[in-house]
């Protein structure tokens, strides 16, 4: 093999994307994870312990928002239905976190 051909390559590169288009590439790639989330099952959850956590732990929980320091105020809890029981929460709120919270 002649010591120039290691120089050039085989295939000659590709030629620049313009602006636009990488754009629209990007948008269609943002639209397509959009949809897979959608479709997407449930998210392997961590169940949270009621009366352990912390409230920055309980303020995580998908769909509760800043709910860990009315938690925490009402504890020790027996079971997660007090959270109902004890006005703690909404019925909205509680339906949302339910299957991410347990009682030890």
């Amino acid at each position: 093999m002649p010591s120039d051909a290691m120089a050039f390559p085989a295939d000659p590169p590709a030629p620049p994307e313009s602006h636009d288009q990488a754009q629209g590439q990007e948008a269609a790639g943002q639209a397509e994870v959009e949809r897979a989330e959608d479709s997407a099952g449930p998210r392997a959850l961590a169940v949270v312990d009621l009366n352990t956590a912390s409230v920055a732990d309980l303020n995580r929980l998908r769909g509760g928002g800043s709910i860990g320091r009315a938690i925490v105020a009402k504890r020790p809890y027996t079971s997660v239905e007090q959270l109902l029981s004890k006005r703690v929460l909404s019925r909205s709120v509680y339906e949302k976190i339910k299957d991410q919270v347990t009682v030890r």
